[in-house]
């Protein structure tokens, strides 16, 4: 049964912009204006700029590996499944589309925020190389990621993080077990900008209480062209702790909110 899922999101939005680790605005001349608000049974994947379903059509058996279902996107991983890398797995969504024809750029100077909810099963394991969950990266093939949420496994033990791999930075990491089996609200902040002119906020929250809320400001949060978010399943086949299982993601209540 798909679990269901009752929003905690939104009520956070509000006067929150002195309180995000990003450079603090007068409440008159700036907020959070939202800009992308799909919905999975009315938008489908209608809602991202691209769709990577099994690029390399590696298990046909097994499409859609991306679907929308009920008011929730599912992103379904199996161990079969390769990419067009074939040490890699990826099933993941790109951009936030706003009609047919457009959708959002993130440039540098922008504020942006995205606020959803995401249900990982015990299934999808933090593994001893990168299963990521979230990207933050220019487009096109062969770019490095600017973000990276994802689950690792420390010392033996099932973490989940936030990266900014153009530096080595960690944003901050705390444990995956209270996050297995039930719904997390993710509230992601990025101020977009090169060198040192970058910022980011990420907090995760769980049946009220807060996991974890971490900032950094001075950093690099831009490569060329655009910011661009993904979401899904990606991640190497090299684990060594035996992680690697059939498993799904789901997402709901995505929301995009531009600073202005």
């Amino acid at each position: 049964m798909t679990p269901t899922r009752r929003t905690l999101l939104g009520a956070a939005l509000t006067g929150a912009t002195a309180a995000v680790g990003l450079p603090a605005t007068p409440a008159s001349a700036a907020s959070w204006q939202l800009k992308w608000s799909p919905s999975a049974s009315a938008d489908g994947l209608g809602a991202f700029e691209t769709i990577e379903d099994d690029r390399a059509n590696s298990h046909p058996a097994g499409h859609p590996h991306i679907r929308p279902e009920g008011n929730n996107w599912r992103f379904t991983m199996h161990r079969v499944d390769r990419d067009t890398m074939t040490d890699r797995q990826r099933q993941e969504v790109t951009g936030l589309r706003t009609s047919p024809g457009s959708y959002l750029k993130w440039l540098p100077g922008q504020t942006w925020r995205l606020t959803y909810s995401m249900y990982i099963p015990s299934s999808l394991k933090a593994t001893t190389t990168f299963t990521h969950i979230m990207q933050m990266k220019q487009p096109g093939n062969g770019s490095s990621p600017i973000v990276v949420q994802s689950l690792r496994r420390v010392n033996g033990a099932q973490t989940i993080e936030l990266q900014l791999p153009i530096s080595g930075t960690l944003v901050g990491r705390t444990s995956l077990d209270p996050l297995h089996d039930r719904w997390t609200d993710v509230d992601f902040q990025i101020k977009v900008g090169n060198g040192t002119s970058g910022s980011v906020r990420w907090i995760l929250k769980s049946g009220g209480t807060t996991l974890i809320d971490k900032a950094r400001t001075g950093v690099d949060t831009f490569l060329a062209d655009r910011v661009r978010p993904k979401w899904g399943i990606y991640r190497s086949l090299g684990d060594s702790s035996g992680s690697l299982q059939d498993c799904h993601l789901l997402l709901t209540d995505l929301r995009g909110y531009q600073l202005v």
